[in-house]
């Protein structure tokens, strides 16, 4: 029996809605050797916070391996490009709630770690880990990375998709999307997550300003579902694997929890929509590149749009 405290009660009521929460949960307070290891490895990370707004934010961070590290199973350290034009860094601030999501796309190796912000420069970034667990390998596109050089160009914003936002959103076969709990009792911080989606390529459906994206079976922790319950702002970051660009979006979202609402669609037990309110582009934001994109077994057996 899984502790309920564990969640709060949006994930509660998400796993409720879905038909059952997890036999398990790993969810620690602290980092395994094994998991600071996998960090300091990293190349890139996810990661999601809030804006001055309470609006979540997502965004990537990269740096030679080693630029993430782990002084004690409680913190990790991310060395930043203080040359970098990302709102999403600049918003940051002490206290504040992040979540990070490491990725290994040539091994589809996945964990998550949640935490509050306790420095914050434009060459560096402390985080008190207070949430750490795994992910499964599912849906994951495998794909070899490459060094590029850094753009540094600025973000070009926008309160609607252009053509070339629809463009990388029709061809993506993965995506991120941060969510916040809202504020807890008696006033307490929001806490912030970021996760990992993925599908055949076009697996988000774009409608004017609206993309759908479907859910499919994964670990019932419904950390995303739970927290889109309590609030339903969120963030979605979409990457363009072979220039490096950053497409990312703020927007309200609805879940439609009854999946033939919408239609059949391979794999998906649910869909959630994502009304964009404003976002921002950036070229070549990130100094690396990926070729490949091999789908995953369970990617396989997923849908598309008719």
């Amino acid at each position: 029996m899984v502790p309920s405290t564990l969640f709060h009660d949006g994930e509660l009521r998400a796993q409720e809605l879905a038909g059952g929460g997890p036999r398990v949960a790993a969810i620690r307070e602290f980092m395994p050797d094994q998991h600071r290891a996998f960090f300091a490895a990293l190349p890139f990370v996810l990661l999601g916070a809030t804006d001055a707004d309470g609006w979540p934010v997502a965004t990537m961070l990269a740096g030679a391996p080693g630029f993430i590290t782990s002084p004690d199973p409680h913190a990790l350290h991310l060395d930043l490009d203080p040359q970098a034009a990302d709102p999403v860094v600049a918003g940051l601030a002490r206290h504040g709630q992040v979540g990070l999501l490491g990725i290994d796309l040539g091994t589809r190796r996945r964990n998550r770690a949640n935490g509050t912000v306790t420095a914050i420069d434009r060459q560096r970034l402390e985080i008190a880990v207070t949430q750490s667990f795994g992910n499964c390998p599912r849906y994951i596109q495998m794909r070899e990375i490459h060094e590029a050089p850094p753009a540094h160009m600025p973000a070009t914003h926008f309160t609607a998709l252009d053509a070339r936002s629809r463009d990388l959103i029709a061809l993506a076969d993965t995506c991120f999307v941060a969510t916040a709990s809202g504020a807890g009792p008696a006033g307490s911080a929001a806490g912030v997550d970021i996760s990992h989606r993925g599908g055949r390529p076009g697996f988000v459906r774009i409608e004017g300003n609206t993309l759908t994206v479907p859910d499919f079976n994964g670990n019932r922790y419904f950390n995303t579902l739970g927290n889109l319950v309590r609030e339903p702002r969120a963030a979605m970051l979409f990457v363009d694997f072979s220039s490096g660009d950053l497409l990312q979006l703020q927007g309200t979202t609805e879940i439609v929890w009854d999946a033939a609402a919408l239609g059949e669609f391979a794999g998906a037990e649910r869909f959630w929509r994502f009304q964009v309110a404003r976002g921002w582009y950036r070229p070549g934001a990130v100094a690396l590149r990926w070729s490949g994109g091999a789908l995953s077994p369970a990617t396989e057996h997923t849908g598309v749009w008719s």
